[in-house]
């Protein structure tokens, strides 16, 4: 390889890299929002818009295990059982085979009134477009979503 291939090779793969950054970045800062935007979306309308923006409308949901296509039911059925919610989450960590991961805990209050605070994690992934394909909720509650279940 001469020294002009090689410099061509370095700039490809530095722009490669500033890419992968830039897009891992833009990642995280859309599921940051989508935490921000879940807890909002119960009172202001504009902010469930925003929510469902961040997904695909056949976007892969797994609740402890359980797959379903589509955020909005979820949503719809979430605010049926819940009246209020808060998430605290850690920093969502890139894992080696693209999706991103990070541990959240949140307290609500169920339509019945009682409150309640849970833990787990949350793994995403997402397409080319910035929006979410897939995103996994692991609660140390394996029961925790049952009523959420088609």
């Amino acid at each position: 390889m001469t020294n002009t291939e090689a410099k061509a090779h370095s700039d490809n793969t530095s722009t490669d890299v500033n890419n992968q950054n830039a897009s891992t970045a833009a990642s995280i800062t859309m599921l940051n929002n989508y935490f921000r935007l879940f807890d909002a979306s119960r009172t202001d309308a504009r902010a469930m818009e925003d929510l469902l923006s961040l997904f695909t409308p056949d976007a892969e949901i797994v609740l402890n295990g359980n797959s379903r296509r589509g955020f909005e039911g979820f949503m719809k059925a979430f605010y049926e059982y819940n009246q209020d919610i808060k998430h605290m989450w850690e920093a969502w960590v890139p894992q080696p085979d693209g999706s991103y991961r990070t541990n959240w805990a949140v307290c609500g209050q169920a339509a019945d009134g009682k409150v309640y605070a849970k833990a787990g994690i949350d793994i995403a992934r997402v397409n080319d477009q910035g929006q979410i394909v897939y995103l996994e909720n692991v609660q140390s509650d394996e029961n925790a979503f049952s009523k959420y279940h088609s």
